[in-house]
């Protein structure tokens, strides 16, 4: 092995003690690509020479500046600050409570009730944090007051809330565009039907578990009749949302509008809802516009950090030797592919999606496309199961999300035996994309 792969390792290593300590994400990155930047310099003193400089600190705030001019990556503002003003407009609050009343006391009725919210959320906002707390904070105390398996309903209201990384709008789409080069608008049209096949999964799920288990999932004592005021209530609460939908996904869809156009239309969407249910006030603009900033300079921080890191990374030849180490392992194709995938999977455990994505996904995707696989087809595969990144101890966020607003007597366990069954279905849907590539890529291909 060369002195080169020992001081990629090394920086690995180095990136990994740093974050386990606690330091934040962006100032790890940033920080260990300055330290292997200013090691070279002194390295040819040892006798090892590698391309890598301080010079690449330049050449790290120009690829910083042309992403602070990339105007692919114009809507995460908008789509963030979309989410949180849909999260206080009270939409959720809404559904919940006509849906629960459609449904009746159909078995299960909670629990997928909570999964189709968290679909319209998900194509709604793309915010997981604001999905999972607003599920939580909505429907926790429903499941408990009706006798539901906490665990089944911990599991439900984590596992839907984080269906935005996958259904368009997601940011982590617009970050993994921007990463591998791809188009936003075929990204978003590739994940429509995974991220479908995902609820669906899941709905099944629930469905099945009541009818065998009718105690783990009861219907809820409060709920009425399905009459002509049951459909009326879930029409209005509805509506709202499934334009603000049409507005968004369709205009990108139709090619009325880019992605960006977009955005600033969702995001005037939602603030017509929020001012149209009377909860639009000074107060909520100032919060919403505080989150927005706070979340974009966060997701931009990271983006920075990592910016660095991998700009030094490829100047000691990280990039090469990915590269030689996966085609030197003499598998297939697609053998190479499924190393990968179960690659980004295990990460998944104790990295958060942005550092897999600005990191690993880089290195790793345009080994396989040059294999001949499609890249889209690639990338969603990659979302699909970057989904689990959400639900997988120890820093699954979704967990700490729901453990936060969650009632007294619930605990950790709890959430974790409930999010076992749901990163099994995240698995499965990610089968289903593999052996059938056209959930991927039909959308974008009748679109074009």
């Amino acid at each position: 092995m060369t002195s080169e792969a020992y001081l990629v390792m090394a920086m690995f290593a180095t990136f990994a003690v740093g974050l386990f300590a606690g330091f934040p994400v962006a100032f790890v990155l940033g920080g260990v690509g300055v330290l292997f930047a200013l090691l070279a310099e002194v390295l040819p003193y040892a006798g090892i020479d590698v391309f890598a400089g301080i010079n690449f600190i330049g050449f790290s705030a120009d690829r910083i500046f042309s992403t602070l001019t990339n105007y692919s990556l114009v809507p995460i503002a908008m789509f963030v600050f979309m989410g949180f003003m849909l999260e206080k407009s009270g939409v959720a609050e809404r559904l919940l409570a006509a849906m629960t009343r459609s449904l009746g006391r159909t078995p299960g009725s909670l629990g997928l009730s909570i999964v189709v919210i968290g679909v319209i959320l998900a194509a709604s906002t793309g915010i997981i944090g604001a999905s999972v707390v607003l599920l939580a904070t909505v429907a926790l105390p429903a499941l408990q007051r009706s006798g539901y398996n906490m665990p089944l309903g911990l599991g439900t209201v984590a596992a839907s809330g984080c269906l935005g990384i996958l259904i368009p709008p997601s940011i982590m789409l617009i970050v993994m565009s921007d990463q591998l080069r791809l188009s936003v608008g075929d990204l978003f049209m590739a994940a429509v039907l995974p991220g479908v096949v995902l609820a669906v999964l899941y709905v099944g799920y629930i469905v099945i578990l009541s009818m065998l288990r009718p105690s783990y999932a009861p219907p809820d004592p409060d709920a009425g009749p399905l009459d002509r005021e049951a459909l009326i209530a879930i029409v209005r609460a509805l509506v709202p949302p499934l334009l603000l939908m049409l507005f968004v996904l369709g205009s990108i869809f139709f090619g009325i509008a880019s992605p960006t156009e977009a955005s600033g239309l969702g995001a005037l969407g939602a603030t017509l809802i929020t001012l149209a249910n009377g909860t639009l006030n000074w107060r909520t603009l100032i919060d919403t516009c505080t989150a927005t900033a706070r979340t974009t300079a966060f997701l931009f921080a990271i983006m920075f950090g990592a910016t660095c890191f991998s700009v030094v990374l490829r100047g000691y030849g990280g990039d090469d030797l990915v590269e030689g180490l996966l085609t030197g392992l003499d598998w297939s194709p697609t053998g190479i592919l499924i190393l990968i995938l179960a690659t980004v999977f295990a990460l998944g455990f104790v990295l958060d999606w942005m550092e897999i994505v600005l990191v690993v996904a880089p290195l790793t995707v345009p080994i396989v496309v040059s294999m001949g696989f499609d890249p889209v087809w690639v990338a969603i595969l990659m979302a699909i199961c970057l989904q689990t990144s959400f639900l997988t101890p120890p820093v699954g966020m979704a967990l700490f999300y729901v453990k936060a607003v969650a009632p007294a007597g619930v605990t950790t366990g709890h959430i974790y035996r409930g999010v076992v069954p749901f990163v099994a279905l995240q698995m499965l849907a990610l089968l289903l994309v593999a052996f059938f590539p056209f959930l991927a890529l039909w959308l974008p291909e009748v679109a074009y």
